[in-house]
């Protein structure tokens, strides 16, 4: 018998693998196998079809282990994931190794050792005989890295070789679980003690040893021992010493006496409360009710439903409602978030009402986290309903109903590198259709393509266009900059509109929200003797300077370099900053007004799950007082005593070279707006820019989204962007910028045989070079109702041929369908 076997990699077709007797009828479809690929690596692939036809002109290998007893993906999944790789014209292996937790995935390890009866011909160099030194102390085979570390050696690779040929060590590959299973210490009472008259000897016995007896008297009361029902509780030795207040040593003495006996069980990592009962969702207001009955209504019609909400409408609630509707037919609902940080308050509003039904997926959460969720849903236990980021879509689904995709417009959906270069909400609607189920795609500031299709009768379509308890929408004050600094009122980077409303706020105790789309201290520093700006080593940008680590960094690839003092260009000590990110702003307010509390939320200081958290419980709980952050802040979060928002530069999102520019520029400052003012008191939002009469800025003053989707909509059809058009860009990377150049230019002509006029470029994209990378895009045009998936294979096709060639080993070429 045959298995075609996934693997993770980005392989155009399943290998074929030969299943040995003694594994005969233990693989099945789903389950993770340890398979050998190429000469030396092993890994986990997904067993795809049993048959028995072998491969032809292959001698298949054998596989080495099954991991699983019962499939770790289901049929539905693969569905998905085939229509992935079709779509998004990437592989099956790389779609299995982004929806995979890495915990999942078994990777084989290089390990070293000694070989006892070598003796050396010649000395041995000081690294190598380091290197036989700690090899034949070590009682098992050692891992290379453990090896390079403790011979102070990065890649030891060549000396490991260098003693293989010598016949001093073996090299051989390991199969290494990355993820153990929890296990926690509990204790009981030691079986004897179980009769009446030796536990009240024990009793006696412990007179005078007052803590072993509050701590005998505190498992008795928290394991229940002496109810009359004999159900005893379990309790783990943590939960003990917490109890009794009683420390380590304390327990010891009573396992020495033999009065409590321990063991182990296996625990889970993720919390599933089983006391958490859930809470009565909160009734809706009449405007609620109304939007909420016709999206029912609009499902018994339409798969999909846009729900136009302005910010602060109540949406949230209406989701509630629909989610419990569907868990009360025992089916599963996803709760689709953009960020993560908006999963810190939303979880603590659904964990009320949904109670353990709930749980919450992202990748914030360590590899045994997210494998214990994955398992859990697989046995299709806790998870009714799952709130998450982009990939809670790749989740094994048992019986979904209804997906909610909240702030539908956002970009962060879409997933960038590596692939698959997928759009969340999109794949969702996919999903939805596999599972028979519903999806709701809710925003203040739809995408023009859903608006689009909301309005032509694809989508559903219901509004609701007033604020929960009629709260106003916020009073939009356009500040105009170029006066300001004519007229020299600007401070630092304020205008005297800002900062007097600022003052008031403070003056009121209520808070200020101030966005600014970059991170750092400051975009790029300038030599103002001879204009030398310092730009990465790997990349074509310009380093952005963070004062709190005094160091230049790279956005792109990570390089680092110490902030310098001295032009290196001229030697004058000229250099200093330009532009202005998150970190200044953060400084310039403290400067401002020295009695504020200041936070920052970006991505240099939300690195980790529980720094987000405490950033925005912070803030929420009044502990500070103004929150500068980038589109992060944008995205949903509900503060009730924010009354003032200031956006600091608008010019910067109006200059993107994008079709997309103003309808980002559009939303973003419409959804940072709409955190101002959401519970009672009007808010105020200050729109700092240099183009007052700007017509985005216009129509954000306004609230007029159906003038900016109109001229935005005119606009794309007459320059043949979506929802008219379907866009795909073809990258051609490489370290060699000729060969780049060589590769684009072949592959545009071969492409205009085929596509005319429909294909543009090749062009440097706007960063031209990352990580040393040379990169050229070309981009297709394709008009609604061509033959897309016949279009992707003709594409892939011209691809595949010019890598066959030869001439280009060396270069990458990759799709992003659907660009964001």
């Amino acid at each position: 018998m045959f298995v075609d076997v996934i693997l993770p990699l980005a392989l155009a077709n399943a290998y074929t693998y030969h299943i040995p007797t003694e594994l005969e009828g233990q693989v099945e479809f789903g389950m993770r196998l340890i398979i050998p690929f190429g000469t030396k690596k092993i890994y986990t692939g997904i067993a795809l079809k049993i048959h028995d036809t072998p491969p032809e002109m292959v001698e298949p290998k054998d596989i080495l282990m099954v991991l699983d007893s019962t499939p770790a993906i289901t049929e539905k999944q693969l569905d998905l994931w085939k229509w992935l790789a079709s779509y998004y014209q990437c592989t099956l292996g790389e779609i299995m190794k982004a929806a995979l937790p890495s915990g999942l995935k078994l990777e084989s390890e290089t390990e070293v050792s000694y070989i006892e009866d070598f003796e050396a011909e010649h000395p041995l160099k000081p690294k190598e005989q380091e290197a036989l030194d700690f090899l034949s102390s070590q009682k098992k085979p050692t891992p290379l890295d453990e090896l390079g570390k403790n011979i102070g050696i990065k890649n030891c690779l060549p000396i490991v070789k260098n003693l293989m040929e010598m016949g001093a060590v073996s090299v051989e590959e390991a199969v290494k679980e990355k993820v153990k299973p929890k296990v926690e210490q509990y204790l009981t009472l030691a079986p004897e003690l179980a009769d009446e008259e030796k536990l009240h000897a024990v009793f006696d016995g412990l007179a005078k040893a007052q803590k072993q007896l509050k701590l005998l008297m505190c498992y008795l009361t928290e394991s229940h021992f002496l109810s009359q029902s004999g159900q005893v509780k379990e309790i783990t030795k943590k939960e003990l010493m917490e109890k009794s207040g009683c420390n380590a040593a304390v327990v010891k003495s009573m396992l020495d006496k033999k009065i409590f006996v321990p063991y182990e069980k296996q625990v889970g990592r993720t919390t599933f409360n089983s006391d958490l009962h859930a809470e009565t969702a909160n009734s809706l207001s009449d405007v609620q009710q109304s939007a909420y009955n016709s999206i029912v209504e609009q499902f018994s019609k339409k798969q999909t439903v846009l729900l136009h909400g302005v910010t602060s409408s109540g949406k949230t609630e209406i989701y509630i409602h629909l989610i419990k509707d569907v868990i009360k037919t025992g089916k599963q609902a996803l709760f689709l978030l953009p960020e993560i940080a908006l999963t810190t308050q939303i979880t603590l509003r659904l964990r009320k009402v949904f109670g353990s039904q709930l749980c919450v997926y992202h990748s914030k959460f360590n590899d045994a986290e997210r494998v214990e969720i994955w398992q859990n849903m697989l046995k299709g236990e806790h998870c009714q309903v799952v709130l998450g980021v982009r990939s809670s879509v790749l989740l094994p689904f048992k019986d979904l109903g209804l997906i909610v995709v909240d702030e539908e417009h956002e970009n962060s959906y879409k997933q960038i590198d590596p692939a698959p270069r997928y759009h969340a909400r999109d794949t969702a609607i996919v999903l939805a259709g596999l599972m028979k189920a519903k999806v709701l795609l809710g925003s203040a500031t739809p995408s023009i393509e859903t608006y689009f299709n909301a309005k032509t009768g694809k989508f559903g379509f219901v509004e609701l266009s007033t604020r929960f308890e009629g709260v106003q929408l916020p009073e939009i004050i356009v500040a105009d900059i170029k006066e300001a600094i004519r007229k020299k009122e600007m401070q630092l980077h304020f205008t005297p509109e800002l900062v007097k409303e600022m003052a008031e706020a403070f003056k009121n105790n209520e808070q200020v929200i101030l966005f600014q789309n970059r991170r750092g201290y400051s975009p790029y520093i300038q030599c103002s003797a001879c204009g030398y700006v310092p730009r990465c080593k790997n990349c074509d940008v310009s380093l952005t300077y963070h004062k709190f680590s005094n160091l230049l960094s790279c956005h792109y690839c990570g390089y680092t370099y110490p902030m310098m003092q001295i032009c290196p260009a001229c030697g004058n000590p000229t250099i200093g900053t330009r532009g202005f990110g998150t970190e200044k702003i953060e400084d310039e307010v403290n400067q401002i007004f020295p009695d504020v509390k200041v936070a920052r939320l970006d991505l240099d200081v939300a690195k980790s799950r529980k720094s987000f958290e405490t950033i925005i419980s912070d803030f929420e709980n009044g502990n500070t007082d103004v929150l500068v952050g980038t589109q992060m802040i944008s995205k949903g979060l509900d503060f009730e005593r924010v009354r003032v928002v200031g956006i600091l530069n608008a010019d910067s999102m109006l200059s993107v070279p994008d079709f997309r520019a103003n309808e980002r520029a559009y939303q973003l400052m419409a959804q940072v707006s709409g955190r101002a003012g959401r519970r009672g008191k009007r808010g105020v939002v200050i729109i700092q820019t240099s183009q007052p009469e700007h017509p985005i800025i216009k129509q954000v003053q306004a609230n007029d989204y159906q003038t900016h989707y109109n001229e935005q909509l005119e606009e794309r059809n007459m320059f043949h962007y979506p929802p008219y058009f379907r866009l795909t860009h073809l990258y051609i990377k490489g370290k060699d910028m000729d060969n780049v150049e060589h590769a684009a230019n072949e592959l545009a002509a071969n492409l205009r045989a085929t596509f005319a006029g429909r294909v543009y470029g090749p062009d440097k994209p706007s960063i031209t070079r990352v990580n040393n990378f040379h990169i050229r895009k070309i981009v297709l045009k394709l008009e609604r109702g061509i033959d897309l998936a016949k279009a992707k294979e003709l594409t892939q096709m011209s691809i595949d041929r010019l890598k066959a060639s030869g001439n280009y080993k060396s270069i990458i070429f990759y799709a992003d369908v659907d660009p964001a």
